[in-house]
């Protein structure tokens, strides 16, 4: 599974983003230009010692990365307000790339043709939409679920149950 940033403009959503990935070890593109320096100082305070953790590849542009997506054989998923399927209806494949747009204004006509799926996560309909990470964490963790992408995460001890009070006790 992968997660792909179509010129992102807000360097706290792309530092959280990464987190994610880092923290669910996905792979993480970026599309540039992106709207501000990658350098950037609050890019890296919101993606804090996370960033030495996550597997980064930058395109210097979209036909860049539809190329390499390509030769990789990956299915390109548009999350996306305006999407045709929930998110939860979707099967998803592990080479799976799911695309998040600009904050700022989604993404181009050529972009959203060129995805093999528009996703949307269902939301009230007087709300404008979510924030961007958490569309992404919300869409990914239903996609790792599915494909058994969280094989890497070792299965927390059990848990010991209180025994159940009886009425007296009460």
């Amino acid at each position: 599974m992968r997660i792909a940033l179509f010129q992102p403009d807000i360097p706290q959503n792309t530092g959280a983003i990464l987190r994610l990935c880092a923290c669910l070890d996905v792979e993480a593109h970026i599309i540039e230009p992106a709207g501000f320096p990658i350098t950037d100082r609050n890019f890296r305070r919101a993606g804090m010692d996370y960033l030495n953790h996550v597997r980064l590849v930058r395109h210097e542009f979209w036909r860049a990365f539809e190329q390499w997506r390509h030769d990789a054989g990956s299915r390109l998923l548009l999350l996306t307000t305006s999407g045709q399927r929930c998110y939860l209806d979707h099967r998803y494949q592990a080479d799976d790339v799911l695309l998040l747009g600009r904050e700022s204004a989604g993404v181009p006509d050529e972009v959203r043709a060129g995805a093999d799926a528009r996703l949307v996560v269902p939301m009230r309909r007087d709300v404008r939409s979510l924030n961007v990470a958490t569309a992404a964490s919300i869409v990914l963790g239903e996609a790792l679920r599915q494909t058994s992408g969280f094989a890497f995460a070792e299965t927390p001890p059990a848990v010991e149950q209180a025994p159940a009070l009886a009425p007296k006790d009460i």
